[in-house]
């Protein structure tokens, strides 16, 4: 989640937050916010450290889809009402299982698929 953060603000976005489980993942996206000069608009967090309550209008992911799975009650939470989801990372075969852990949150989009890999999107209920 954390390495895509910094490329958002390069885009338009007033500021970002990563959240990994990968300490070294951290290490790198805030070295790479660095390096493209948008580090004082990314703050990045290991779960355990992220605030309470955290909710965002854009929320990403980009994982396999057994990850994406079993957490989505702690993703779901993430996006405001109205707040848009982007989930990746997801083989084609996959896909139904993915929608599935989402869809009572979530105002799903049909299933984006390129080669054998989806993009699952949504907006909060």
């Amino acid at each position: 989640m954390a390495q895509g953060s910094w490329r958002s603000l390069r885009s338009s976005a007033a500021q970002a937050i990563g959240i990994d489980i990968d300490p070294h993942a951290i290490q790198a996206s805030r070295a790479n916010a660095e390096r493209n000069g948008v580090s004082d608009r990314l703050s990045l967090y290991l779960p355990h450290q992220q605030p309470e309550n955290l909710q965002a209008d854009v929320v990403v992911a980009n994982i396999l889809a057994g990850p994406l799975r079993e957490l989505a009650p702690l993703i779901s939470v993430l996006p405001k009402p109205g707040g848009h989801l982007g989930l990746s990372g997801v083989l084609e075969s996959q896909a139904e299982g993915v929608c599935e852990a989402y869809a009572a949150q979530f105002a799903l989009d049909p299933v984006a698929v390129k080669e054998e890999w989806c993009r699952i999107t949504g907006v909060k209920a």
